[in-house]
């Protein structure tokens, strides 16, 4: 473990800052809220499930360093066992307003379930229970060894679409749920989906991964052409995602333990290259580029804060997993970008858009929904080694 020098002192603070701005997401109507610039819900947006997720998930992650964070964890559950459920038909509804079934708010049910069943709160494992039996019987399919889409809301009809994103964050569920409930078989789903799309398609399209399939898997490299900023499904290869399954490729790794293939590590490294060759300074600014095509020219120029989090949070685990220092020189590097630029003094957590020119904007995400991506990211360097977060900080029995 490096010294605590290794680590800026604005980074470790910064979990505590984050977590207060965070304070204000409590929707009345349950679930949390969309924040706005200042940390206040927007008003007449729906609760969004991710949203609610998200939030509960970094409130039992509080809530397991002892920050007293109990009631806001028990606020997301009782969301997600009541408002955002769906009595009917089962499953999670996308949003209040939305009721189709996606395997990305699904996957982050699950991650909130196995945070909030770590940190003890009522009801949690039932939840993560529930959660899994779903994503199970309606999402994973178990030929390709990936997850599906979307479904409409009575499970009759199933998008032709299949997307990297919706799995990538299934993989860091199901390592979520195996370090919360033992089973080993979440960890051998995560590694099903990583060999296809990262030892598989990211290998074979140097190591830019398309993010768009169709429903026998191959891959629609024109998806979104005519709308290349999409906040979930862009035209592309997406540089953050690339930082964020090196990442997940090493906790699989620290999972799977003495078992885990050599390549989870070479792969991982190969996408943090690769994103922070095409993606730093593509334009010759500095920060990440949102987007690229696939020969690495840069697409959408936007930086967004999730992306230089996600770098930062591969740099940091890539340099604990192998000692190498440039990882830890890149860590820093881009934690200065993200204090200079996108961390907010005034108003609190971080801008979530910035410009080509690195100033506040708001074409993709409008305000600052949730404090996810920044939160994992700084409190990462605080963290053992673990296969997931939950992991790292639930207490040994």
């Amino acid at each position: 473990m490096d010294s605590p020098s290794s680590v800026p002192a604005w980074v470790r603070a910064e979990p505590a800052r984050l977590l207060g701005f965070a304070r204000g997401a409590v929707h009345p109507g349950g679930g949390f809220a969309w924040l706005d610039d200042a940390g206040r819900p927007v008003p007449g947006r729906p609760v969004e499930t991710w949203i609610t997720c998200r939030m509960t998930h970094v409130f039992a992650l509080a809530s397991l360093q002892g920050a007293g964070t109990g009631e806001l964890v028990a606020h997301g559950v009782d969301a997600l066992t009541g408002l955002l459920r769906d009595p009917e038909h089962g499953g999670w509804y996308a949003s209040t307003a939305v009721t189709e079934k996606r395997a990305y708010e699904h996957a982050f049910v699950v991650l909130a379930a196995a945070s909030a069943a770590a940190a003890g709160a009522g009801g949690a494992e039932a939840l993560l229970a529930e959660a899994l039996e779903v994503v199970e019987r309606r999402f994973w399919e178990p030929g390709p060894g990936r997850v599906a889409d979307v479904w409409d809301r009575g499970w009759t009809q199933r998008e032709d679409y299949r997307g990297a994103n919706a799995n990538m964050h299934t993989v860091e569920a199901f390592l979520a749920a195996a370090d919360v409930t033992g089973d080993a078989v979440w960890t051998a789903r995560a590694l099903s989906i990583v060999e296809h799309l990262v030892h598989g398609e990211a290998r074979a399209h140097g190591w830019l991964l398309p993010e768009h399939y169709d429903a026998g898997w191959r891959v629609r490299p024109d998806f979104n052409r005519d709308d290349p900023a999409d906040r979930f499904r862009p035209f592309g290869a997406t540089i953050g995602h690339l930082f964020e399954w090196a990442r997940l490729a090493v906790h699989l790794g620290r999972a799977l333990g003495d078992g885990a293939p050599a390549w989870l590590r070479t792969d991982a490294a190969a996408l943090f290259e690769t994103a922070a060759r095409y993606g730093w300074a593509a334009d010759g600014r500095p920060g990440f580029v949102y987007t690229t095509d696939f020969a690495g020219t840069p697409v959408v120029r936007t930086r967004l804060h999730w992306v230089v989090a996600e770098a930062i949070a591969a740099a940091w685990t890539l340099h604990q997993e192998t000692g190498d220092p440039a990882y830890l020189a890149r860590f820093r590097e881009w934690c200065e970008h993200a204090e200079t630029c996108f961390v907010d003094g005034e108003l609190g957590s971080w801008h979530h858009e910035l410009d080509p020119e690195n100033r506040p904007a708001a074409s993709v995400w409008a305000g600052k929904p949730d404090v996810y991506h920044a939160y994992q990211a700084t409190l990462l360097p605080a963290l053992p080694a673990a296969a997931s977060f939950a992991g790292a900080l639930r207490p040994r029995r």
